[in-house]
């Protein structure tokens, strides 16, 4: 189960962004409602979605004075019309409402569980952390291969075969490509560029990655688009791509695997237990016997799979 949609953003936030709050003195009552104060910190706390992420975190006092004061009067005149309109909730008793308390209750318990995954997590993910992973699965990756190669596309096998003898008889395999495949890229010579094998159907990609430099295969390839007649000009190690432009999605896929192991943690430590379903004791006792072929019939042999 991944936990990455409900917890990886908090763990984008700087820890200051768990800080405990300001001292009064420095988080002074700019407004009142309803003799109810309006403070710097609500402020900050209502201006998070419009302020640019690099001042999210700054010190309110600085902020405010280093913002426009237009900008800084309309982020306190909304923080006044929260306040307003969380004053008139209370007042029509909609904090009493079970439902409210409720949600209210989901939000008070994800902002904990982030705010523990932050601590937890945030801080073992560093510059150094993911320069040294990005050297350490750079040096698996340069081993991974990829080909360059041109298809004809065609809609049966005869044609297939039909293109192949053309091919043999000393036709250009590109252009050929642009007079008879039906596929999109036809009219670049049927070039598909470098590809991994992964990057192909299988059936595609086995044929492709049996050939070298040069080569065209010897029979049509079937696949679920059609029949393909497949020349290979290069192969290769796909390139690394440097640092910087790894960077972001490493540093996101090492928080995602801390985020697991610090749940995992959690889970091993809490007593669970589950009333949906029987115990193990119990499923394993109920398994029913393995079913006999009927008299006269052989089990079918196992197909082989595919990854």
């Amino acid at each position: 189960m991944s936990f990455r949609p409900l917890f990886l953003a908090a763990l984008l936030l700087p820890v200051s962004a768990l800080a405990q709050p300001a001292p009064q003195a420095e988080d002074p009552v700019l407004a009142r409602v309803d003799g109810t104060p309006v403070r710097l910190s609500d402020v900050m706390a209502t201006a998070q979605d419009v302020l640019p992420p690099e001042m999210r975190n700054m010190p309110g006092p600085a902020l405010m004075q280093m913002l426009p004061p237009e900008v800084a009067r309309q982020l306190l005149d909304r923080a006044v019309t929260e306040r307003v309109l969380t004053n008139a909730a209370r007042a029509a008793g909609l904090d009493k409402d079970a439902e409210v308390q409720r949600r209210i209750q989901r939000a008070e318990e994800q902002e904990l569980q982030q705010a523990y995954l932050s601590r937890e997590v945030g801080s073992g993910v560093t510059d150094a952390t993911v320069r040294a992973r990005y050297d350490q699965e750079a040096g698996r990756r340069q081993g991974e291969e990829e080909v360059h190669a041109r298809h004809i596309l065609v809609q049966s096998e005869a044609e297939a075969k039909a293109v192949l003898a053309e091919l043999t008889g000393g036709a250009d395999f590109a252009d050929l490509a642009k007079r008879r495949s039906r596929d999109p890229g036809a009219q670049n010579g049927g070039d598909l560029g470098f590809f991994k094998r992964g990057d192909m159907v299988p059936e595609f990609a086995e044929a492709a990655f049996a050939l070298q430099p040069g080569q065209t295969s010897a029979a049509p390839v079937r696949s679920p688009f059609g029949w393909h007649v497949i020349k290979v000009e290069e192969r290769r190690s796909a390139p690394v791509p440097g640092f910087e432009e790894s960077r972001a999605q490493l540093r996101q896929k090492m928080l995602e695997e801390q985020v697991q192991q610090v749940v995992a943690r959690a889970r091993d430590a809490a007593k669970v237990e589950r009333l949906d379903q029987p115990a193990p004791s119990m499923l394993d006792n109920a398994a029913p016997p393995a079913a006999s072929p009927p008299a006269g019939t052989r089990p079918a042999a196992p197909q082989p799979q595919r990854r």
